[in-house]
């Protein structure tokens, strides 16, 4: 599964990068630190999925995971959040699975594998 990291803070980049890394069957394929570049990035990178931080700069609009499905239709989309009461918001806008920065290492990897092991077409 090929993964595109979007996350403005470089410490959490890092360690999602070596987290996943560390599993079999997963490639960061790119990172991205803002809006713009993770559009930019996503089109040409064709990942399977975004982990997307819900506090990325520049996505002040709910509509980012459709506008990353336009450049990417079978994207997959995990919204990332260190505030809780983002997970309605992130759900509502299209994310395919929320997950708290708080929570422990196995509950992220836990969604990817959902993600992976579901059809394209069961995904949404």
């Amino acid at each position: 599964m090929r993964i595109l990291i979007a996350d403005d803070q470089a410490k959490v980049r890092f360690a999602l990068r070596v987290l996943l890394e560390r599993q079999p069957g997963l490639q960061v394929v790119g990172e991205a630190v803002n809006r713009e570049d993770l559009l930019a990035k996503v089109g040409v990178l064709r990942p399977d999925l975004v982990l997307l931080a819900w506090e990325l700069p520049g996505n002040r609009q709910s509509g980012l995971p459709s506008n990353l499905r336009q450049a990417c239709p079978d994207l997959a989309v995990i919204a990332l959040s260190g505030r809780p009461e983002a997970h309605g918001t992130a759900l509502a806008a299209g994310v395919d699975a929320f997950v708290s920065k708080g929570d422990p290492p196995e509950r992220l990897l836990a969604a990817i594998e959902q993600r992976r092991k579901r059809p394209l077409n069961e995904q949404r």
